[in-house]
């Protein structure tokens, strides 16, 4: 009998062989153990691009299995991340009737007052540095946070299973808006399973319980009502992204072109919206905690960086300490201009123009940030699949490399493999920039 790799068997056994990693991953494995961890990983991406270049025709079955993967994780607590014990602590606090932006953790902890249950193994479990600061989390989020803590009864397990079917919920409804879009733009509907079955999107989302997913629900929602020139509903739904994560703020002048003589009022409903979800915290000491929150990720904190890390080292042989203040202070404004040279520059009148020009502005504000984690890439990957950019394809699987840092008892990181990392997938942006096919294309395919 001739292995013929084509048959359906073949695929099942691949799905098996997958649903076995996904297990390993959400329940066996410490994210100390690095080789392990990116050993198990690279055969489960290896089997995914595999299956989505031999079997796209059953696009069906991927997409339920990509479900089915999801659920393996549904009582898992992430190895990989302490983030969730930080949206336990906000959700709390929330519930008790506190603002979570007008205190740290650690102030109660120092001061003997623990304002909610379970407080000393929150703070330890979100260990120190977010202990130490005021949440960053916008105002969907910790409403998202509220309503897992008040339907789990703050425990746990009970919130890490409501914060996964938040999550997996809003990658179904990026799967079933991001191929309505797909077909809008006449592009490959199999486009759909970069997101909803790579492995990268399933552990750091769903995994990992990174909300990322559903700003990226709502990103995808949005730019798909304003291709269908529905401008109002999309400003409603970009101002609920913002609220989610901070990172759609960016994207808004690209929006200028596509929407010539309405993006006057379409600029006035997203600001006026996301005012009013900021508006049940504000007082003047949230102002200043959460602006100066956010600093930090430019001046304080340092990770999986770039260009930023050769900067840091030029600057330190002329002036023999760490860059960072100096250096950090400017790339808000290196990013900002990027972004309006696009907008004025690019043609972004029509959709995937647009798309295109969101994922190039990202990309720049990724390659000169202070601090790149692994799940900030799960936005690029979202927008590649509407362009013929495919670069964040690889870089979600070599951004895996910055884990060796979680596998160190100082967290210290190595160079070697964020060189690796970054001359990958600098190589292959540039050669797409200038047009070069480096991955080709997934075949098409009309089931499903």
């Amino acid at each position: 009998m001739t292995f013929d790799r084509k048959k359906p068997y073949v695929l099942y056994i691949l799905l098996t062989i997958s649903g076995l990693g996904y297990y390993y991953f959400g329940y066996l494995l410490y994210r100390a153990n690095f080789y392990e961890l990116f050993g198990i990983y690279s055969l489960l991406f290896g089997v995914f691009i595999w299956m989505t270049r031999q079997y796209s025709e059953h696009s069906r079955l991927l997409w339920v299995s990509s479900l089915i993967f999801r659920f393996i994780f549904i009582l898992a607590i992430p190895s990989l991340s302490q983030d969730f014990y930080r949206f336990i602590w906000d959700g709390q606090m929330i519930l008790e009737g506190l603002n979570p932006y007008l205190y740290t953790p650690a102030s109660f902890l120092q001061s003997g007052e623990l304002p909610i249950g379970g407080a000393s193994a929150l703070i330890d479990g979100m260990g120190s540095l977010s202990a130490g600061n005021y949440t960053n989390y916008p105002p969907l989020n910790q409403l998202s946070f509220a309503i897992a803590t008040l339907f789990s009864g703050g425990s746990v397990i009970g919130s890490v299973f409501m914060f996964r079917l938040m999550i997996i919920a809003a990658d179904l409804g990026t799967i079933f808006f991001g191929k309505k879009m797909l077909n809008e733009l006449k592009l490959p509907e199999s486009n759909i399973l970069w997101y909803a079955l790579n492995p990268f999107i399933i552990i750091e989302l769903t995994g990992n319980l990174h909300f990322e997913g559903v700003m990226i629900f709502f990103l995808v929602c949005s730019l798909y009502l304003l291709h269908k020139g529905n401008w109002l509903w999309s400003a409603v739904l970009l101002s609920c992204s913002i609220s989610i994560k901070l990172i759609p703020l960016i994207f808004l002048p690209l929006f200028l072109q596509k929407l010539r003589f309405k993006s006057i009022q379409y600029y006035f409903v997203v600001s006026i919206l996301t005012v009013l979800f900021f508006l049940p915290f504000y007082s003047s000491e949230f102002v200043s905690n959460f602006s100066d929150t956010i600093a930090l990720w430019f001046q304080k904190f340092e990770f999986n960086a770039s260009l930023y890390y050769i900067a840091r080292e030029i600057g330190y042989s002329f002036r023999g300490y760490n860059e960072i203040a100096i250096i950090g202070s400017y790339i808000p404004y290196i990013v900002i201009g990027f972004i309006m040279l696009l907008t004025v520059l690019r043609n972004n009148r029509s959709s995937r123009q647009l798309i295109s020009a969101m994922l190039l502005g990202l990309t720049f504000y990724f390659f000169t940030s202070t601090t790149v984690h692994p799940w900030y890439i799960a936005t690029l990957l979202a927008l590649g699949i509407f362009t013929r950019y495919r670069f964040a394809l690889a870089w979600s699987f070599v951004v895996m490399l910055s884990y060796w840092a979680y596998s160190q008892p100082d967290f210290q990181e190595n160079l070697v493999l964020i060189a690796v990392q970054y001359g990958i997938v600098f190589s292959l942006f540039l050669l797409e920039i200038f047009g070069v096919d480096v991955f080709g294309k997934l075949k098409a395919s009309s089931t499903g």
